[in-house]
């Protein structure tokens, strides 16, 4: 079994990721789901960037 990431922005990427191809396929549109969205998408990549 795979063990799971240690680097929190690599999992954030991963939710992200997730989360982008599970919207459009469950018809789930939400007023914060961009913001919510958006703001992971930031907080992965500045944390992938100082490699934590």
């Amino acid at each position: 079994m795979p063990r799971p990431t240690r680097n929190l922005g690599m999992l954030l990427l991963g939710v992200w990721l997730i989360l982008t191809g599970l919207i459009p396929l469950l018809n789930f549109a939400s007023a914060g789901v961009g913001t919510l969205l958006a703001a992971l998408a930031v907080a992965a990549g500045v944390l992938i960037l100082i490699g934590r």
